[in-house]
């Protein structure tokens, strides 16, 4: 499998980051995961990543916030996966640089696709600038 390249997983709880990362590798991303939106920004400015997941609620920030500060140092996809399910929440998070949002608790199969649709084999393997 064709490398999807890197993606930088930002989610407080275990199992569902255990969950992402094994789901996305699957897919032919390399997965870097992070328990707090701190660490998520940096590593996404660092780490040249072809997608990013989100959670809105993080112990140290708001996944608005963090979106919109992973937005100024990154190009990458932004995808919330959350349990705020309001269409409010979705327009607030889409509204912040979300490019999608995926409500918890979710299929596999529905990460896949989304995930798929963000980053096209095709895309992801061409090399940065």
């Amino acid at each position: 499998m064709t490398s999807r390249g890197i993606c930088v997983v930002i989610e407080d709880d275990n199992d569902i980051r255990d969950l992402i990362d094994l789901i996305l590798s699957a897919e032919g991303f390399e997965v870097h995961a992070f328990e707090t939106g701190t660490e998520g920004v940096m590593a996404a400015e660092r780490l040249n990543p072809t997608l990013i997941t989100l959670d809105v609620g993080l112990p140290d920030m708001d996944g608005r916030e963090a979106a919109r500060l992973v937005a100024a140092v990154s190009p990458a996809p932004i995808l919330m996966i959350t349990a705020f399910a309001e269409r409010d929440d979705e327009l607030h998070g889409i509204a912040s640089g979300a490019s999608a949002y995926l409500v918890k608790p979710f299929r596999p199969q529905q990460l896949r696709e989304v995930a798929q649709g963000m980053v096209p084999q095709e895309l992801a393997t061409i090399p940065p600038a």
